[in-house]
């Protein structure tokens, strides 16, 4: 984890090995032993070192939403992954660019917080802060959030909800039912989606599972059409009748039920289950409202990862997860 310039450690971005450094620096101000710390860092695992592509271009030509300037709510108060001063940096300012005011909220949710905004975001929320923990996958939302938010949606409200591999899609899975959405909450590999060795990192072109006649896909014209969706390991995902699947998974697709942390390389038979004709990436109205379920997240920022800080996202070269991500929220936001 990169250090801080303030007083306070960064636990926005971290769950894992960032959640654990911060409590180390915690400890280290309390005076705690040199090898109780040390024990917290080595026991941090690698994959939080995700961190924001700050030299990320977030700027945008043709702004669909600025005149209106509509209000996205973007969700910090249940644990998630993934928030607006971190890891989903980019995200949010791609949004403003776009002419969304972002507003991060840090509350339960209720009509009362929700009224006034037109979108409401929310990426990997998780049933308790360290990732870790058995904990993590409990529902992150209550029922009394889940029927308000649904209610807001059907009287016209939009949402994204970002749903990823386990634990977040367990996390996630009430609010996803309350609109029809079933997460199988695993890890998804798809041979029928792969250009390489990378069995989880799924390709979706025209003809091999986007939805090429979407709006989300089409764009305002020709220079806005999405021709290559990259993602990045993410759960599967089925809609609700009428429900668009703009990224579907092949007959080759599988759910592998392996925990945060397990090796996907060797499932055995009893841990592997079909995925055929799942997806990835769903739309589709929902009363007055409008609602993109998706079962990835990187897809939607831009990150380095990983002590050679490769790109992960939207800064990948070659893809047009960059355009997919306006794109959507063009759609929700009612200008596409």
């Amino acid at each position: 984890m990169a250090a801080a310039r303030d007083a306070t450690p960064r636990t926005d971005l971290a769950p894992g090995r960032d959640r654990r450094a911060a409590r180390a620096w915690s400890l280290r101000r309390a005076g705690a032993p040199h090898f109780l710390l040390l024990a917290l860092l080595i026991a941090a695992p690698a994959r939080a070192q995700q961190e924001p592509d700050t030299t990320f271009d977030t700027r945008v030509t043709r702004p669909a939403l600025a005149e209106r300037a509509p209000r996205l709510l973007f969700d910090e108060a249940h644990h998630e992954f993934h928030r607006t001063a971190g890891r989903y940096r980019p995200f949010a300012d791609l949004a403003r660019h776009d002419g969304w005011r972002v507003t991060p909220n840090a509350v339960p949710l209720d009509s009362a917080v929700l009224e006034g905004s037109a979108l409401l975001v929310i990426a990997n929320a998780l049933g308790h802060e360290d990732m870790d923990r058995p904990e993590a996958s409990q529902a992150a939302f209550t029922p009394m959030e889940v029927r308000a938010v649904e209610a807001w949606v059907r009287r016209g409200g939009s949402l994204l909800l970002i749903a990823d591999h386990a634990p977040m899609g367990d996390a996630a899975r009430s609010l996803g039912e309350a609109f029809g959405v079933g997460m199988h909450a695993a890890y998804t590999a798809d041979s029928g989606r792969t250009e390489d060795s990378r069995k989880t990192i799924l390709h979706f072109r025209p003809g091999k599972g986007l939805h090429a006649s979407h709006p989300i896909v089409a764009g305002r014209d020709s220079t806005e059409r999405v021709r290559h969706v990259v993602a990045f390991t993410g759960q599967s995902l089925a809609g609700p009748p009428g429900a668009t699947s703009v990224l579907e998974l092949s007959a080759q697709a599988e759910d592998l039920l392996v925990r945060l942390g397990e090796s996907i390389d060797r499932v055995p038979a009893e841990k592997r289950r079909s995925a055929a004709g799942r997806s990835q990436g769903l739309a589709f109205e929902h009363g007055r409202g409008r609602v993109v379920v998706m079962g990835e997240a990187a897809m939607f920022t831009a990150q380095v990862a990983g002590r050679g800080r490769s790109p992960m996202g939207m800064n990948v070269p070659g893809n047009d997860d960059r355009q997919f991500a306006l794109n959507v929220l063009r759609w929700l936001g009612r200008a596409l």
